[in-house]
């Protein structure tokens, strides 16, 4: 088992004058990070509309089961049957840091904020997702079965 600390990021300052956010602490367990980030299950309902928000660039890249979207991604793996491929610890885990199982993914690691090139200045120090929106996101996707 691997213990990631939380960052004591936020009495950091940047070069651009922000501070960094503290990250919560997580712990991964194999390939994934079993415990929720929040201590609470997501919300379905909301982790779809995250997914289908172009902020979160989700189906920038992905497809999936959205029939009210006509343009979505072909750039990474079609999220249709999500549920059945990885269980929610593994979700977790590829949307807190997908470069954990591909160095060279070009997906987001959405809850970093070390160690991170091409961030734009509204994102340096910041992860790009918050604990509950990972947590809504990985209950979303879980429900995705084939």
């Amino acid at each position: 088992m691997i213990h990631i600390a939380a960052l004591i990021a936020a009495s950091l300052a940047l070069t651009d004058g922000t501070r960094a956010q503290a990250l919560v602490s997580y712990n991964i367990v194999g390939d994934g990070i079993p415990e929720s980030l929040t201590g609470a299950p997501g919300d379905a309902a909301r982790g779809r509309a995250l997914v289908l928000d172009r902020s979160t660039t989700c189906i920038l890249c992905h497809s999936g089961p959205f029939p009210e979207t006509r343009f979505q991604g072909d750039l990474a793996p079609d999220l249709t049957g999500a549920g059945n491929r990885w269980s929610t610890s593994q979700l977790r885990l590829r949307l807190v840091d997908a470069s954990r199982f591909n160095r060279e993914t070009i997906m987001p690691s959405y809850y970093r904020n070390d160690g991170l090139v091409r961030v734009g200045r509204n994102l340096a120090g910041k992860p790009i997702l918050s604990p509950s929106q990972i947590e809504d996101i990985v209950a979303y996707l879980a429900t995705l079965r084939d």
